[in-house]
């Protein structure tokens, strides 16, 4: 009999709601599976009493007839999103004892959706670094290879699924920070729309760059959590318009694909060769492949404009009374952002402008724009993220050298789904990313399922 903890979410859902298993062992299952692989330090917070209470609660509504879609189905949360009643630390020491007055939207919609949230996941401190380490819990490890990254910032989300830690988990993307792990760990992961699932805890809202949204083993169960988290929000200035019709996937025939097979960087072999086979494959099945050039990796100075100057702003204060307890790197980060001018904003601004106008352009005639999520499978947990790195032979700044598809994405708005497409000769999971117009978030879902089992048949 399969492991309830190595079900996926809509598999538990349905045992749940025919009472095939129960709530409480869905999340003692979950539990259990933590505590075996507790070497890959997936979570920094857990609330096993009160996730066991829930559940009894959610067996007395199925009993009643009362089920929710997600009723008794275990999820965690990234610890940079708030939880009521149960500590948000932000990776950070300075918020080591913080337990927010109420749950971030996403969070609040999911558990009115009956899922049962077990505990928070690790994350670099204030999701600041491409690596999965804090000065709060440590280093967080791959789920198969320890001697690489899982990923980050939602790392310990990443590796939660993946390790069968519950089926579902909510993650944030600031560059991405969703798809990252998730193309390291082999599960799906997915960047919704600017306002498509509200993210009100931060402090720029019109300028906002960061996401939260779901992490799965699978896209009908990224699909489900999706649906759960997804609407807008009258707070949220992303939120206030009418959600325009959203087309149906119907079929690879006449799919228009933008093919971007490198975004101005070096991609490793079997990277190239798995996403290019996926690109074969949609071919095969009558999508009308173009090929397209949009060189991603230029953007990187604008974003780490906005990124160093908003991790100043936010977190510059606390330097003077708590800077012994930060991780050193985003103390680097800090200063960075100090030194930049408003005439460094906008000039990061206007490039915001620009590489929407680049993506806009392209969708006006392609349905999608695929293409690899990182230039190489997850790299050893030796590399120094905050030093150059060499991908294939090409040497730089790791985010223009492994994620240069990832980050321009969050500086426009557009929708991003990672997925796997394969594995490397060593076992590494390769990550396919397919990024669509904005508010397509469902139509990049139904397809992502579509190539998933596409590809799957290619393997047999």
């Amino acid at each position: 009999m399969t492991d309830i903890a190595d079900l996926s979410a809509v598999a538990q859902a349905r045992a749940i709601a025919a009472r095939e298993i129960s709530p409480v062992e869905a999340v003692q299952a979950a539990f259990d599976r933590i505590e075996a692989r507790a070497e890959l330090n997936a979570f920094v917070t857990l609330c096993p009493e009160r996730a066991l209470a829930e559940a009894r609660a959610a067996e007395a509504r199925i009993a009643k007839g009362a089920a929710r879609p997600l009723e008794g189905v275990p999820f965690s949360v990234k610890d940079l999103i708030a939880t009521e009643g149960v500590r948000t630390t932000q990776g950070s020491k300075i918020f080591s004892q913080n337990v927010p007055k109420e749950d971030g939207v996403s969070v609040a919609r999911a558990r009115g959706a009956g899922g049962i949230l077990i505990g928070k996941t690790t994350t670099p401190e204030f999701g600041h670094k491409p690596e999965a380490t804090s000065p709060l819990s440590g280093r967080t490890l791959h789920p198969t290879h320890p001697d690489r990254t899982p990923g980050a910032s939602s790392s310990g989300s990443a590796v939660a699924v993946a390790a069968g830690m519950g089926p579902l988990s909510i993650g944030s993307d600031g560059g991405g920070s969703i798809r990252i792990p998730a193309a390291c760990c082999g599960i799906v992961g997915l960047k919704p729309t600017l306002g498509m699932i509200p993210h009100l805890s931060l402090p720029d809202l019109f300028g906002a760059n960061s996401y939260v949204g779901p992490m799965a083993r699978d896209v009908e169960d990224t699909a489900l959590f999706f649906e759960t988290m997804a609407g807008f929000d009258p707070r949220d200035p992303w939120g206030q318009g009418a959600l325009p019709v959203v087309k149906p996937f119907a079929g690879f025939k006449g799919l228009r694909v933008g093919w971007l097979p490198n975004g101005g960087a070096q991609v490793e072999p079997e990277t190239a060769a798995a996403t290019r086979a996926a690109i074969d494959a949609m071919a095969r099945e009558g999508a009308e492949i173009e090929e397209i050039e949009i060189d991603l990796r230029a953007v990187e100075p604008a974003f780490l404009t906005v990124l160093r100057s908003g991790l100043s702003a936010r977190m510059g204060a606390h330097v003077a009374r708590h800077g012994n307890d930060m991780d050193p790197s985003l103390l680097v980060r800090i200063i960075e952002g100090r030194d930049l001018s408003a005439f460094d904003m906008s000039q990061a601004s206007f490039e915001r402008t620009r590489t929407f106008n680049a993506l806009q352009e392209v969708l006006a005639r392609c349905d999608v724009i695929v293409s690899p999520v990182l230039t190489a499978p997850a790299i050893p947990i030796t590399v120094d993220s905050s030093g150059d790195v060499e991908i294939a032979g090409n040497r730089g700044p790791i985010r223009g050298a492994w994620y240069p598809f990832t980050y321009p994405l969050n500086l426009t708005g557009h929708p991003a789904i990672s997925m796997p497409c394969g594995r490397t000769a060593s076992g590494l999971p390769i990550g396919l990313q397919i990024m669509g117009p904005w508010y397509q978030d469902r139509f990049l879902l139904q397809l992502a399922a579509q190539v998933e089992t596409l590809l799957a048949v290619s393997r047999v």
